[in-house]
């Protein structure tokens, strides 16, 4: 995850879109507006449908979906200390907090959420909103740096630990101990992000040229990956696909980079020996008597692919996804679009543009096709389950009641215990005014 820029798009023009960010599963993509913020689903290339919408809070400048379940969580200019979480397909709000500086970022997974402030990160069990833990002795971090690993039950996350240099500094949201710093760039950091079960970190400086991935929890460099030799560029989106077996990051140039993650290794031992396969040993042998700069050079992998981008310098956020059963690069931009393109799994090259969508388009055909799917009387979620399956009241796109239990994964009961952000039964919501709180005068708990 890179954090929201300050600085405005080329020209002193505003942003269309203030804030965009996709789920921790890649299946959606929420927007923040002037006017509010919109939820999309991502399970069709040709259209593209609007889960939810909200114009109650304006300005927002931070929106999070919990996987594909209907708790979100908004913080909007106009009270920027404040956190809202919302269970919006029952129009509900859970509960609030307010801390005592502005909220720069939010991440969160089935175990924990985390409200990243300048100075300091509060890690709050997710299920019943109970703050865990606040970190205080962190160095300053304007842009809200972090990363969350999505894997609930390897709840890691990382920060930057110096004002100087790219240490990383990774911390176990579980146990609440700190794991270990990672010494990952000379220069500061850009950008973070965990591979989906957690084992890997993603990191790039400020230079934006060297992308490195590290083993997760002991830290050990894995890959190092060059982005570009020629100039400096402000790193905007770095992430894994789902199954790690890519690393996209796209900047402030008009080309995203896709690298593969594999080894050289012992894998592949029926591999025939080719002129240029020997050549590779050669080097990869020679590399180890050679100084350690240039030993490091030609470890370096270029991309396995790219994405060009039809613009350059605009904020933006990458991501790779898998969408009617074949791998997709998806690119959000400040410009208020959705671009996606064609990967190429096997042979990488150029990925092909092959749909283009508008996130401010006409809302009115998606609100009503959302309200033709509300049943006429309020039901609870088990009773929603009990229909038949003809009915389309549990079919919403994108909208699923399980907590993002998506692609087979199966999610234990315990998950789901009794608590304000329990999502599979009205009856479980205690009344909102018991999960209200406010954060100012505790940073000295933990």
């Amino acid at each position: 995850w890179v954090p929201r820029p300050r600085d405005a798009p080329p020209g002193g023009l505003e942003p269309t879109l203030s804030c965009f960010s996709f789920n921790q599963d890649c299946t959606s993509l929420a927007i923040g507006t002037k006017a509010g913020y919109k939820l999309f689903s991502l399970s069709s290339v040709e259209q593209l449908d609007q889960v939810h919408g909200s114009n109650e809070i304006p300005d927002v400048y931070i929106v999070e979906r919990l996987f594909s379940s209907s708790l979100v969580v908004v913080v909007s200019h106009t009270k920027p200390r404040q956190m809202n979480v919302y269970h919006f397909k029952k129009g509900t709000e859970i509960c609030n907090y307010s801390y005592s500086s502005n909220i720069l970022s939010i991440r969160l997974n089935r175990q924990r959420l985390l409200v990243c402030l300048e100075g300091s990160i509060y890690i709050h069990n997710i299920k019943d909103m109970k703050l865990l833990k606040t970190i205080l002795d962190i160095p300053a971090n304007p842009t809200g740096l972090c990363a969350l690993s999505i894997n609930h039950s390897n709840s890691y996350l990382a920060y930057p630990g110096s004002l100087t240099t790219g240490e990383i500094v990774l911390y176990d949201g579980n146990s609440l101990k700190t794991v270990c710093t990672i010494a990952a760039h000379e220069g500061m950091l850009a950008a973070i992000a965990f591979n989906s079960s957690g084992s890997k970190l993603a990191s790039a400086s400020e230079k934006g040229t060297v992308i490195r991935v590290f083993s997760v929890p002991d830290g050990q460099k894995l890959y190092e990956f060059r982005r570009g030799m020629k100039r400096y560029v402000t790193i905007s989106s770095l992430v894994f696909s789902m199954d790690s077996q890519f690393l996209c990051a796209s900047s402030n140039t008009e080309t995203v980079h896709i690298f593969k993650l594999e080894h050289l290794s012992d894998s592949r031992p029926e591999e025939p020996v080719t002129w240029s396969s020997y050549v590779g040993k050669v080097f990869m042998a020679a590399s180890n008597y050679l100084p350690a700069q240039v030993s490091d050079m030609m470890n370096q992998d270029r991309a396995f692919a790219t994405g060009r981008l039809h613009f350059s310098g605009q904020r933006n956020i990458c991501t790779l996804s898998t969408i009617q059963k074949l791998p997709r690069l998806l690119v959000a931009s400040s410009d208020g679009h959705l671009y996606i393109y064609n990967l190429d799994p096997q042979d990488g090259g150029e990925c092909v543009l092959i749909k283009t969508h508008s996130l401010l388009g006409s809302e009115t055909t998606e609100e009503n096709k959302e309200n033709d799917l509300r049943p006429s009387i309020p039901q609870s979620y088990a009773a929603t389950v009990a229909r038949p399956s003809t009915s389309s009241a549990s079919t919403v796109p994108g909208y699923s009641e399980d907590g993002g239990a998506l692609r087979g994964e199966v999610i234990p009961e315990h998950e789901f215990a009794t608590g304000p952000v329990c999502l599979d039964d009205e009856n479980e919501f205690p009344p909102i005014i018991l999960c209200r709180g406010s954060q100012k005068g505790k940073t000295k708990q933990s």
